[in-house]
C-alpha cells in the first residue's frame, strides 16, 4: 500500500512538472508497478484491452467522419449564427448543447462528436481550439450529473440503496443539483474561467499561413474581377465544354466554377476541361470588367449579384496563392499556354508581379520568375496541392478554409445516421458503448465517410496511452487497500463533527480519488461506506449517496479523471496545470452547491 502511494505521488509530481509528456509518465507507471511487485505484467497492461480505449479510438473516428462530411461543420455555423459573435454566448451555447447530450448518453461520445464543432470555430474567428475544449469537456461531465443514466456512477449509487433495501433515485432526482452546478460552471468559465484558459495556436499547414480566403483575394484585388453570369436559353455556350468554348482566349474569361440546379438544390461544380455548359447555368468566371462585359453581350449571359463569401460557394470553391520560382519552365509561358487546369485542377484568377497586383490576367499574359498566382478550383485539387507540390510551381499559402473542407460532404446524410443509430444504441443500452462506437467507426469507413488510413490519422494515440496506462494504478489503488483506508480514516474523523461537514468530507475524498481512478470504482467503493455512516449517525442515507455520485463526476482537475479529458487534451493542447487550474474552482463550486441544495431534496433526518 506504502509503495503504490509512493508511486502514485511521484506520478503525480511528474504530471504537474510538465518536463515529461503525459504519455511517457503513464508508461512509466506502467513499468514500475510489476517492477515494485504490486501486480503482475499482464495486470499491469490490462489497460491497453479495456473497453474505455476502444470506445476512444472508436469515436474518434466517428468524430472524423462527422468533420469530413460537413456535418461538423453545419453544426459549427448554426453556432456560430446564434452565438451573435460573442465569445461568452457561444461559450454558453456549447457547453449547454454538450451538457444537454451528456445527460442521455455517454459524456465521451458527446465530447467527440463537439471536437470537430469546436475547432472548426476557432479556425472561423481565428483563435485557439484550446480556448474552447476545456469548456466542452466540464460540460460533457456536468451533463452527467443532469440524470440517472447520465454517467455509470449515478446508476451505480442507485443500485447501492436498492442493494441496501432503502429508497432509490428516480430519473430526474439528478436534475436540479445539476442544473445548479451547470449554471454554475457556465457561470465561472464565462467571467473567469476562460480569461485563464491557454492560448495555444496550432502550428500553420504546409505551405502556408491561416489567412482567410476573402484576405487572400483581397491582395491579388481579386473581388471586382469575379462574376456571376446565368447563361440564356439562346446562349451559344449551350453544350459546350470549357475547353471548346475558348472563353480564355476570346474573351479573356477564366471560368472557375458552376451553379447548377439540380433536383433538390442547387450545385457547385468546379469548372474542369471537360466540363459541358448548359442553358441555365451560373458561370463564376473571372477577368477585367471590360472582358466581362464583353462576353456577357457575345454570348448571351446575364449579369447577377455576387457575394464572394456565399456558404455554398465557400464549401465547393477554394483559392491557393503559388509562386512562378525562377528557372520554372512556365516563365514566359501565358496561363493557357501552363495547361494548369488540365494539369492541377485549377485556373488563375489574379497575378501579383513585384509585389503589386495586375489589373487583369488574360490570354496574353505572359508569366514570369517571381510571379505570384491566385488560383482558384474545387477544393480537391487545392488539397491536392497541399499533399503533392507541382513541378515548376511552388505552394506559397492555403486559406485557413481549407482545414474546414468536407472531402466526403455527399455522405452527410448516412453520417448523420450512422451517428444518430450509435446514439440510440447508447441511450437504450441496446449494446455495450464500446460495440456501439466500433459499429459506427466502421460504419463510417464502410460508407465511405473517411478512409482506414484517416481512421488510423484521426485517432489521438497521446491520449489513449495515457488513459491505458493510468488505469492500473487506479487498481493497484483498490487491491492494496489503499483507497478504502482513506474512507474508513475520514468518516472515523469526521463522522462526529455533524451531517454536513461529513457530506464535505465525503464530498471532497471522492473528487479527489476520481481524479486518478474511475469515477465508477470510487463511486462503488463510497456509496458503502456513506450508506453506513448515516445509519450510524440515524441519519437518511439518500442525500451522502447523493453527494457521492455528484462528486465522483467532478473530474475536472486533472487529464487523466475522464475519457472526456483525455479526449480534447491533444487537440487542445493541454498541460496537467491547465486542468488543475480551470478544474479544482469548479470543483469547489460543485461542493458549495451539493452542500447548499442537497440536504433540502434529501432531508438528512429521517
Amino acid at each position: 500500500m506504502i509503495t503504490v502511494f509512493l508511486l502514485l505521488a511521484g506520478t503525480v509530481a511528474m504530471f504537474a512538472s510538465d518536463r515529461v509528456r503525459l504519455d511517457v509518465v503513464a508508461l512509466l507507471a506502467v513499468v514500475a508497478l510489476p517492477l515494485c511487485g504490486i501486480m503482475p505484467v499482464q495486470e499491469a497492461f490490462a489497460g491497453f484491452g479495456d473497453p474505455v480505449i476502444v470506445l476512444i479510438a472508436a469515436l474518434f473516428v466517428v468524430g472524423e467522419g462527422l468533420a469530413r462530411s460537413g456535418v461538423a461543420a453545419a453544426i459549427g455555423a448554426r453556432l456560430l449564427r446564434f452565438g451573435t459573435g460573442s465569445e461568452a454566448t457561444l461559450l454558453a451555447l456549447m457547453m449547454l448543447a454538450v451538457a444537454a447530450l451528456s445527460a442521455v448518453m455517454s459524456s465521451t461520445g458527446a465530447v467527440a462528436i463537439f471536437i470537430p464543432v469546436a475547432t472548426g470555430i476557432a479556425l472561423r474567428l481565428g483563435t485557439s481550439p484550446s480556448r474552447l475544449l476545456m469548456p466542452l469537456a466540464v460540460a460533457a461531465l456536468i451533463g452527467g450529473m443532469l440524470t440517472l443514466i447520465g454517467t455509470p456512477p449515478n446508476m451505480v449509487a442507485a443500485a447501492q440503496l436498492t442493494a441496501a433495501g432503502l429508497p432509490t433515485f428516480s430519473f430526474f432526482a439528478f436534475t436540479p443539483i445539476g442544473a445548479l452546478i451547470l449554471a454554475l460552471g457556465i457561470a465561472w468559465m464565462i467571467a473567469v474561467g476562460r480569461h485563464t484558459l491557454p492560448d495555444r495556436t496550432p502550428p500553420a499547414p504546409p505551405g502556408g499561413g491561416w489567412r482567410s480566403m476573402e484576405a487572400i483575394a483581397a491582395d491579388y484585388a481579386a473581388g471586382s474581377r469575379i462574376a456571376r453570369l446565368r447563361m440564356a436559353a439562346d446562349s451559344p455556350l449551350d453544350g459546350q465544354s470549357l475547353a471548346e468554348a475558348r472563353l480564355i482566349s476570346r474573351h479573356g474569361l477564366t471560368v472557375v466554377g458552376i451553379e447548377r440546379q439540380g433536383r433538390f438544390a442547387t450545385l457547385v461544380l468546379p469548372a474542369l476541361i471537360d466540363t459541358a455548359m448548359r442553358a441555365g447555368d451560373v458561370l463564376l468566371a473571372a477577368g477585367a470588367p471590360a472582358a466581362i462585359a464583353a462576353a456577357a453581350a457575345a454570348e448571351r449571359l446575364e449579369s447577377l449579384p455576387f457575394d464572394t463569401a456565399e456558404p455554398q460557394l465557400q464549401r465547393e470553391l477554394g483559392l491557393a496563392e503559388m509562386l512562378v520560382p525562377p528557372g520554372s519552365s512556365l516563365a514566359g509561358q501565358t496561363p493557357a499556354h501552363a495547361e494548369l487546369r488540365r494539369r492541377l485542377g485549377v485556373a488563375v484568377v489574379g497575378l501579383r508581379r513585384q509585389g503589386a497586383p495586375l489589373p487583369s490576367v488574360g490570354a496574353d499574359t505572359v508569366l514570369e520568375a517571381g510571379d505570384a498566382l491566385l488560383v482558384a478550383g474545387g477544393w480537391e485539387a487545392i488539397a491536392r496541392l497541399r499533399r503533392s507540390e507541382p513541378r515548376d510551381l511552388l505552394v506559397l499559402g492555403l486559406p485557413r478554409e481549407l482545414a474546414e473542407v468536407a472531402p466526403a460532404r455527399r455522405q452527410a446524410p448516412l453520417a448523420l445516421a450512422i451517428t444518430a443509430v450509435m446514439l440510440v444504441l447508447m441511450i437504450g443500452n441496446l449494446v455495450p458503448t464500446a460495440i456501439a462506437a466500433m459499429m459506427a467507426a466502421l460504419a463510417m469507413v464502410v460508407g465511405r465517410c473517411v478512409s482506414m488510413d484517416e481512421a488510423y490519422r484521426a485517432v489521438n494515440w497521446q491520449s489513449l496511452i495515457l488513459i491505458a496506462g493510468m488505469l492500473p494504478m487506479g487498481t493497484a489503488l483498490e487491491r492494496t487497500g489503499g483507497a478504502a483506508l482513506i474512507a474508513d480514516g475520514l468518516v472515523g474523523a469526521l463522522g462526529g463533527l455533524g451531517p454536513l461537514v461529513l457530506m464535505a468530507g465525503l464530498f471532497a475524498l471522492t473528487s479527489t480519488l476520481s481524479q486518478f481512478i474511475s469515477n465508477t470504482a470510487t463511486t462503488v467503493l463510497l456509496a458503502p461506506i456513506a450508506i453506513r455512516a448515516a445509519q450510524e449517525m440515524g441519519l437518511a442515507p439518500q442525500g451522502f449517496v447523493m453527494a457521492v455520485a455528484i462528486a465522483a463526476s467532478t473530474a475536472f482537475a486533472t487529464p487523466v479523471a475522464s475519457p472526456v479529458n483525455a479526449l480534447v487534451l491533444g487537440p487542445g493542447r493541454y498541460r496537467f496545470t491547465d486542468f488543475v487550474r480551470i478544474g479544482v474552482p469548479l470543483q469547489v463550486l460543485a461542493l458549495l452547491a451539493t452542500l447548499a441544495t442537497v440536504p433540502w431534496l434529501f432531508p438528512l433526518r429521517p
